[in-house]
């Protein structure tokens, strides 16, 4: 094993100054030594096969996502514990991570039999938490950022005389890392071969750091994509990508969502969005760039999704893809005005409407938000202008990425009607089928009869899902508005609201 000529460079912060860091081929020669099958698979090559199709080029997934711990990043962690001393070892390894480089660590200390602590913020899922107790590491929940716990992690090192193990900017995790076949070892076989990194728009220190020649400090960092969520890039790392990188891709976090779905098409595998940022920038690339019959490999490097992240990915999975739009769209508010609308909008009877909110709004005017799938919807701009033409204001709002996160969840609330109640409105949920069409037979029974005052409703993907309606019902009007119903048939089963259902929702719609 290379020695540094630094004593300091034994001490528990790690090495630092290795010599064999800058010598010619030194990366190379670590990394094909580099002992990390110990605990690695030497992940495969799988061809996408619908995206090699969309682009014209051959696009392969290198699956780090297959790894025992989900990512890539026992590669490093276990390169860079296998070359300290047993003595070392013996005293314990620190550490400190939100996820990934935690579980990697864990791993590698379970195979070279050696204890582990691993310090990750107060804030961290349950999930990794258990996935690194489970790995038999020992978990300390310190700090407010990742900041404060990286901060307490080396400090407790040195005051224990342990070995960090740092997540990045280590020569021997590089060296692991690398055991991938990317970077340096590329470059130094293939030098011909292009090899361009990918970031998000709301964190990308690195693009800055190479644009600029020298390492920036971010003021923030989106965390979508939490696991490349950095302020500041390594030092070893920046200088290492100066050398072998050339490029970076930026993509925002619609398309890295966009990416997610792609490769679950292809692997039915759901990769975390740091995981799937690549794929999002080889789409990015191909396209501006027109590549057509080359070879893509892009690494799919961690699948450590959290569940309940699930449901914004979806969200502006169909932005990123452009297979959606959201578009706003304002009606008069008069008994009959949304069937109107419908009847505009959904003219062709192959669009497929996937969302629609509504609220009933005192005054002359109310707002719709809606989405539909643009194979159906075909050119968004030709929609518009055709709800423009015929008195009904409409604008594409599907780059707005805060109408995809929030607004969609704010639209409803109250009726804002002059009394501030609506006389005889009840509340149904219906099992909606989802299909083309479901949407105008649906109103023409029922409007303009009833005022249609509450819509809410947004595609699952399922043969039916249940929507939110609120329509005004006078009691002698009763038994012709059960009539209708009975009429829509076995496929629309409404179900209205009574008793604690009734009051909770009144709580905040009435």
């Amino acid at each position: 094993m290379s020695r540094c000529a630094q004593p300091e460079c034994e001490g528990p912060a790690g090495c630092t100054q290795m010599l064999w860091r800058k010598a010619p081929g030194g990366y190379l020669r670590e990394t094909l030594t580099a002992t990390v099958y110990d605990v690695a698979v030497n992940s495969p090559l799988q061809l996408a096969t619908e995206l090699s199709e969309a682009f014209e080029n051959e696009l392969l997934l290198k699956r780090e996502d297959l790894q025992a711990v989900h990512s890539f990043k026992l590669r490093g962690a276990y390169n860079k514990m296998a070359n300290l001393t047993e003595e070392v070892r013996q005293r314990g390894i620190i550490c400190s991570s939100a996820g990934n480089h935690a579980q990697g660590v864990a791993l590698a200390a379970r195979r070279l039999g050696c204890k582990a602590t691993i310090c990750m913020p107060l804030a961290a899922p349950a999930i990794k938490i258990a996935a690194v107790e489970r790995l038999g590491g020992e978990v300390q929940l310190v700090g407010e950022t990742y900041t404060e716990t990286e901060v307490y992690a080396k400090e407790r090192a040195m005051l224990e005389g342990r070995a960090f193990v740092a997540p990045y900017d280590d020569p021997y995790t590089i060296a692991g890392q690398g055991t991938i076949g990317i970077g340096a070892y590329v470059k130094a076989l293939k030098p011909e071969v292009k090899i361009f990194g990918a970031e998000c728009t709301g964190a990308n220190a690195m693009a800055q750091s190479l644009a600029r020649g020298h390492r920036v400090r971010l003021t923030k960092a989106d965390a979508f994509a939490d696991g490349i969520a950095v302020k500041q890039v390594g030092a070893e790392t920046f200088r290492l990508c100066r050398q072998v990188v050339d490029g970076v891709v930026l993509v925002d976090n619609a398309a890295t969502s966009a990416a997610i779905r792609d490769v679950f098409n292809e692997t039915r595998s759901i990769l975390e969005p740091a995981g799937a940022v690549g794929v999002a920038g080889a789409k990015a690339y191909m396209k501006h760039y027109g590549l057509k019959d080359k070879t893509v490999v892009v690494v799919t490097s961690g699948a450590n999704m959290n569940f309940d992240r699930l449901r914004l990915v979806a969200e502006l999975a169909g932005v990123g893809a452009k297979s959606e739009a959201m578009l706003v769209t304002t009606i008069p508010e008069r008994p009959g005005a949304f069937h109107a609308f419908a009847d505009a909008a959904l003219m062709q009877t192959d669009i497929q409407v996937t969302e629609f909110k509504y609220r009933y709004a005192a005054g002359s005017e109310a707002h719709i938000l809606w989405s539909a799938e643009t194979a159906s919807l075909g050119d968004s701009a030709a929609m518009v202008d055709r709800l423009n033409a015929v008195d009904l204001p409409t604008r594409d709002i599907s780059a707005i990425e805060p109408a995809q996160v929030h607004l969609r969840h704010l639209v409803g609330g109250r009726a804002r009607s002059f009394t501030g109640a609506l006389p005889f409105e009840r509340i149904f949920q219906v099992d909606f089928p989802e299909r083309p069409g479901a949407l105008r037979r649906f109103l023409s029974q029922v409007s303009p009869q009833w005022n249609l005052t509450l819509f809410h409703y947004r595609k699952t993907g399922n043969t039916s899902t249940g929507i939110l309606i609120g329509m005004q019902v006078p009691p002698e009007t009763s038994e012709a508005f059960a009539a209708a119903q009975a009429a829509l048939g076995d496929d629309f089963v409404f179900s209205e609201l009574h008793g604690d259902a009734r009051q909770v929702f009144d709580m905040f719609i009435s």
